[in-house]
């Protein structure tokens, strides 16, 4: 008889796991108790830092089924994930197939009216997370979600009272049992792993620690980046460090910061290498994790870093550092600008946020990471900011 409860039965084609479908006989037979389903649609590093939710889901639902339904290219951070068993996109195909199945229990992490379409044309017996109103409106399902919905709606909460990080936020609207700081979830193929190692070697030919500085961001909050010329002024500065001076620097990012990062190795005069910037989001999370230490805006990037279990040196500005976890491997540098944070996609002060940092602070930050990284530090239990001087 079929074992059409296992998680691996499909109903088309022989399991390539066993000639025989039998629980009593198949090593691999896995039961499933519930079938999860996840909405979370984007931004990238919103997604990516949501895999820190698997294990929690697991905990809470041993033996479930877990498919994750996001936009493209978002399922591109979430391959190869031993806890997610299925991932979706939006395309119109994957979209069909949900009408076709049936979930105990759905997490909508987005607050968007994209992701409550989702979840209305799904069958699901019990939901957790966000939906909307017949207008539209974006609502909590729960109310575990309550708080999380009303920082939404108050600058004064989200920028001045909330000191919880966004993923204890999500956890606890999703109604997931005590908050134990999982880690994010990036698993790299055996082919990625070799290219880490080739790529260190081609970087870092005499074995020095690599540092990456990731350039740039999404279009949503351009002020997440430097500019160039605050990338020169790092540079020179890292340039002028004892510690930093002879390491390898490697400017990193997506097609959008390909220009920019030519431009920044070109005025450099060649002290720096140019990742690639155009091979997508796989090879991106290459190149970080053959680095050691990143330096990056609140952005893809750093989200990365922080999933690869890398020193990271984040810099904040129209963004909230509190709702950053760097698990005790990195220190946030916060600008001086008194308008800070704000969440502003356009701004016409002058001098920027990213203009008013203080590089001795990022360079000495930086500096603590290769203490780290060759096991002659380990950083405090609490995280530190750096704030610029006065």
């Amino acid at each position: 008889m079929a074992q059409v409860d296992c998680r691996h039965f499909s109903g088309y084609k022989p399991c390539p796991r066993s000639e025989i479908c039998d629980r009593l006989t198949c090593s691999s037979y896995s039961a499933v108790s519930e079938r999860i389903l996840i909405v979370h649609l984007g931004a990238l590093g919103a997604v990516l830092r949501s895999t820190s939710l698997l294990k929690a889901i697991h905990r809470r639902y041993p033996n479930c089924h877990v498919t994750w339904v996001t936009k493209a290219p978002a399922e591109k951070l979430l391959e190869n994930i031993a806890d997610i068993d299925q991932v979706l996109t939006t395309s119109s195909e994957d979209l069909v197939s949900l009408k076709a199945r049936k979930f105990d229990v759905a997490f909508v992490v987005d607050k968007s009216v994209v992701a409550a379409g989702i979840l209305a044309s799904t069958q699901v017996d019990k939901a957790y997370g966000f939906t909307t109103n017949g207008l539209g409106a974006i609502l909590p399902l729960n109310t575990e979600a309550t708080e999380l919905w009303q920082l939404g709606l108050s600058n004064e909460m989200k920028f001045l009272k909330n000191r919880k990080t966004e993923q204890q936020l999500v956890h606890e609207a999703l109604a997931l049992g005590a908050f134990t700081r999982d880690e994010y979830q990036i698993t790299l193929s055996n082919a990625e792993h070799e290219a880490v190692e080739r790529r260190r070697k081609v970087w870092s030919p005499s074995g020095l620690p690599i540092l990456g500085i990731n350039t740039g961001c999404s279009g949503v909050l351009p002020a997440k980046k430097l500019s160039v010329a605050g990338h020169l002024r790092l540079i020179e500065e890292i340039r002028r460090n004892e510690v930093l001076k002879k390491m390898p620097i490697v400017l990193m990012g997506g097609n959008e910061d390909t220009e920019r990062n030519s431009e920044i190795a070109f005025e450099s005069g060649a002290m720096v290498i140019e990742s690639s910037t155009t091979a997508g989001i796989r090879d991106g999370i290459v190149s970080i994790a053959a680095a050691d230490i990143i330096f990056s805006g609140d952005s893809l990037g750093m989200h990365m870093a922080i999933g690869m279990k890398k020193w990271v040196v984040a810099w904040f500005g129209p963004t909230c550092a509190v709702e950053i976890d760097l698990y005790e491997r990195g220190r946030k540098i916060l600008t001086q600008a008194s308008c800070s944070p704000c969440w502003k996609k356009d701004c016409g002060r002058s001098p920027m946020c990213y203009d008013q940092l203080d590089w001795q602070a990022i360079v000495k930050a930086m500096a603590e990471g290769v203490d780290w990284q060759t096991s002659l530090y380990r950083p405090h239990t609490l995280e530190t900011s750096y704030l610029a001087s006065p």
